[in-house]
């Protein structure tokens, strides 16, 4: 985090409190989505250090991880100019191309079609589950599925790169701009993608540490509007609120909503040049 107002000690416990519960779950459920921040975070490292074609790999070796990594690019193209976007295409195509040494062509796009039919077979019968927050399920919830959920979801997430792209077209107002944009991205992962899991909001964790370090610099209306989001995100669990509330908060994707408020507090530090 840059030029932080909090010591590392206690941005690190404040990580614990605040997505410590995603993180426990990664790991028992045996997930790869440490693993793919651990790739994102070093592109930002990278880009830190002025590494921009390092930045390319490491975003291109997200993809191969989680396909949702591909998110990055804008940034990248921005942060890391053509060098960085050279690198991660060259990659990405090696990457792509390297199963053919063992499958032959036409077996590694059978490989690859494969891949693209479990992933979209498997969508339908997960959209209900109650630890979905991606912005389709909770169309879905809201409106019941069907046409008009589905097209409020893809106008959803538009503007919820709408967004992103704005505060990386306002990057000039700060001195170290890439962290912002990079969790922003990050914490968008799970409520753009339709399989988007409830543990995956560990991706959040840059932005809410963002959000929490410049608490005493933002007006008290975005305090309460914060403490409202991350309250929502972090604090939903079903021994603390009993078994009536949780299912109300499950039933009305309130995971889904802490994201779009937790969204509005991180653009709103870029409107007011404070990350």
């Amino acid at each position: 985090l840059p030029n932080p107002r909090l010591s590392r000690r206690a941005l690190t416990w404040l990580a614990v409190l605040f997505v410590g519960k995603y993180f426990a779950r990664e790991l028992f459920l045996g997930q790869t989505n440490l693993l793919f921040a651990m790739a994102l975070l070093g592109a930002l490292s990278a880009v830190a250090d002025g590494a921009r074609k390092m930045a390319g790999v490491c975003a291109a070796l997200a993809v191969f991880v989680k396909p949702y990594g591909l998110i990055l690019v804008p940034w990248l193209a921005v942060a890391a100019g053509l060098p960085g976007l050279i690198t991660f295409t060259a990659v990405l195509g090696a990457g792509l191309a390297a199963p053919a040494l063992v499958y032959g062509w036409d077996g590694n796009i059978q490989q690859l079609n494969e891949w693209y039919r479990t992933v979209t077979d498997t969508t339908a019968p997960q959209l209900l589950k109650e630890e979905n927050v991606s912005f389709s399920t909770a169309w879905a919830k809201w409106i019941g599925p069907g046409f008009a959920a589905v097209h409020l979801a893809l106008v959803t997430g538009l503007a919820a790169i709408a967004a992103a792209i704005w505060v990386l077209a306002r990057r000039r107002s700060v001195s170290s701009p890439s962290y912002l944009e990079v969790g922003l991205l990050m914490m968008l992962v799970p409520v753009l993608s339709p399989q988007g899991w409830d543990y995956l909001l560990l991706l959040a964790t840059p932005a809410i540490l963002c959000v929490i370090d410049r608490w005493r610099e933002t007006p008290a209306v975005w305090r309460a509007i914060a403490a409202t989001g991350l309250g929502l995100m972090s604090f939903t669990i079903f021994d603390l609120l009993g078994r009536s509330l949780y299912g109300e908060a499950m039933r009305l994707s309130g995971g889904t909503v802490a994201v779009m408020i937790v969204v509005a507090c991180v653009v709103n530090l870029r409107v007011r040049a404070l990350a």
